[in-house]
């Protein structure tokens, strides 16, 4: 009877074990499996998290966009207003008024020399005849 006293009790601390490993596996089993959640929540918080900030980098980057475009928009419509704004005759004109000025003060500067040289060159008549001139005479050409 001890023999099969201790039997029994080396059986049932053998049951008592694989019951305990069993329930030892199950206990692990359940830490892997909430250890794999908790990895999957982490990865979607970070790519809902990476997706937020994309989100917030491209509305950041349009409002400077939109800000760059009405400062230059502003800088052109500033440009064109003043050239658009100023009269290009009134320029044209006052640009000829001072060609027209300068011509003016070179004819007045230059007028009595000029009158001189030209009454100079009429008034020099030369009596004899050129080498030329003569041949022709001779050869009965003229």
């Amino acid at each position: 009877d001890i023999v099969s006293s201790n039997c029994c009790t080396v059986c049932g601390l053998a049951l008592v074990q694989t019951a305990m490993a069993a329930n030892k596996s199950q206990e692990l089993i359940q830490q892997l499996l909430q250890a794999e959640k908790q990895g999957e929540d982490l990865i979607s918080t970070a790519k809902k998290n990476r997706l937020a900030k994309l989100r917030l980098a491209k509305e950041k980057a349009e409002e400077d966009l939109q800000a760059f475009r009405a400062e230059q928009e502003a800088k052109f419509q500033k440009e064109t207003g003043t050239k658009a704004a100023a009269d290009p005759t009134a320029e044209l004109k006052d640009s000829t008024k001072a060609e027209i000025d300068m011509v003016s003060q070179d004819y007045q500067a230059n007028k009595t020399k000029t009158i001189q040289y030209i009454v100079s060159k009429v008034m020099e008549v030369s009596t004899e005849l050129t080498d030329t001139q003569k041949q022709a005479l001779k050869t009965g050409t003229v």
